[in-house]
């Protein structure tokens, strides 16, 4: 039977039907560790698929700090069929960006753009929208919500494999919890990685000597001023990229903020959001460029900053006993150059969700797991070698390959205005976007990451795969197991 809930995120109240999708034979108790973007995605996923769902949150309450976040189309699709399009729509839908504009760093000259609006919609089946975090994670809470059992204050300090079957978990108040499966969506931080990993440290990674700052600004006074009134009027996402730094800049929240992430070498210890940043150090670090940059970055009165570091791919996401899997941040944190981190954590929660509603026994956990980790694996990995290339390319010094850049970069605009009926004359032959340094106007690069469909790979997967001997029905007598 289709289940109707009741959900509001902002001053909007909607009933929704909760997706009806098959529900597995065996039930099982699940500990997802954290209770993020990922962590509730995955909720409603295995909740939906039939699972049991316990959140453990270290936090005493539950939110989303931070500004803006790009729903791209690979990400858009699964929210759409989760239910929340209505829910899109109405928090984002007069921000939708109509080009992705890059913008030389000092003049502002624009120097690339990529049609997202009417195009990348139509080739990839799904829209792309610009929203603000903590609605987000508000839609995801409120269909997430009927199927878990959410605990605050539950800070998780180890994991415990002696019953192989039934690890658990101790927190700080000494409380131990057990199940069937743990799910490690606690981040880049990660309590649950230590014990997949069996590293203290944030493994496999390397510093980029890089700081993210992000600012939201009311746009309320926009309008009164010609250089910024253009900002709001016409919804782009902004790229202004120059040496060794870059800013994005997008309106949000129907356009009643300004958002925006800037990159630029400094050193933090936090690698989290919810640090605050030095107002000063930031604006110092983008003298000379844009004066309309220096405008908006004259009217922050908060940031928040994260070191960013590059962290090459886990050899496993999997603890060796099969019942403990990672997701998300904590196993595949991401570079915030290809506006992926969330989608792949969400993508991640799918995946899972859909291959555990078809579980028969407990026996199969491990298997599915596995099938899980290799469905995933490559693409998060390629995902983020995409997402460390764009910073090269964003951060050029002035010289000869930042101007090969800028007109590999022009060529590709050129084609997409004439398009558009946007230009008459071409100054420069044209160059194939494909391998353009403009990656939104590759065709090829946007068809591998954005025509994804998390559920499509699950189901093919199974179709070539799941033959009557396959995932561990031979082992449906183990003790217990059944």
């Amino acid at each position: 039977m289709q289940q109707v809930h009741s959900v509001q995120v902002g001053d909007m109240k909607k009933e929704i039907d909760l997706r009806n999708v098959p529900k597995a034979r065996k039930q099982l108790t699940i500990l997802v560790v954290g209770c993020g973007l990922g962590g509730l995605a995955a909720a409603y996923a295995l909740g939906q698929a039939g699972h049991s769902i316990i959140i453990l949150e270290s936090s005493p309450s539950i939110g989303e700090v931070g500004a803006g976040i790009q729903v791209c189309p690979n990400l858009s699709r699964i929210l759409i069929r989760w239910g929340l399009e209505d829910m899109l729509k109405s928090a984002a839908e007069r921000d939708k960006p109509a080009w992705f504009t890059f913008h030389r760093y000092d003049s502002g000259e624009v120097i690339g753009m990529s049609r997202l609006e009417g195009k990348l919609d139509r080739d990839h089946g799904a829209p792309w929208y610009v929203v603000h975090r903590a609605d987000l994670y508000d839609m995801l809470l409120s269909i997430a919500s009927p199927y878990m059992n959410l605990r605050t204050n539950s800070k998780v300090v180890s994991l415990n494999f002696e019953d192989p079957f039934r690890p658990f978990v101790t927190l700080q108040t000494g409380e131990i919890i057990s199940a069937d499966l743990i799910i490690g969506a606690d981040g880049i931080n990660s309590v649950v990685r230590d014990h997949v990993t069996g590293q203290t440290e944030i493994p496999l990674s390397v510093p980029t000597g890089d700081l993210a700052y992000r600012v939201v600004l009311p746009t309320h006074t926009f309008k009164d001023d010609p250089q910024l009134k253009p900002l709001v009027e016409e919804p782009r996402i902004r790229c202004w990229i120059g040496p060794g730094r870059h800013i994005v800049g997008y309106c949000i929240r129907n356009r009643r903020e300004y958002n925006m992430v800037l990159i630029k070498p400094g050193d933090s210890h936090s690698y989290s959001w919810t640090a605050e940043g030095d107002l000063r150090e930031m604006r110092d670090g983008f003298n000379g460029w844009d004066p309309c940059l220096r405008k908006l970055l004259s009217r922050a009165d908060s940031v928040l900053e994260s070191a960013l570091l590059i962290c090459r791919p886990l050899k496993t996401w999997i603890h060796v006993g099969g019942r403990v899997v990672l997701l998300g941040d904590s196993c595949h944190p991401m570079l915030p150059y290809r506006a992926q981190g969330s989608a792949m954590a969400i993508e991640d929660a799918a995946v899972l969700g859909n291959l555990f509603s078809r579980l028969s026994n407990t026996a199969q956990i491990p298997e599915l797991l596995k099938v899980y980790e290799n469905l995933r694996h490559a693409r998060v990995s390629a995902t983020q070698a995409a997402s460390t290339r764009n910073r090269r390319v964003y951060h050029l010094p002035d010289g000869i390959e930042q101007q090969q850049r800028d007109t590999a970069m022009r060529s590709a605009m050129q084609e997409e205005l004439l398009q558009y009926g946007m230009a008459k004359d071409v100054q420069h032959p044209f160059t194939s976007s494909c391998g353009n340094p403009n990656a939104w106007s590759d065709k090829n690069k946007n068809a591998e990451q954005f025509d994804y469909d998390p559920d499509v790979a699950v189901d093919e997967w199974w179709a070539l795969n799941a033959t009557g001997a396959f995932l561990g029905q031979h082992k449906c007598e183990i003790a217990g197991q059944l």
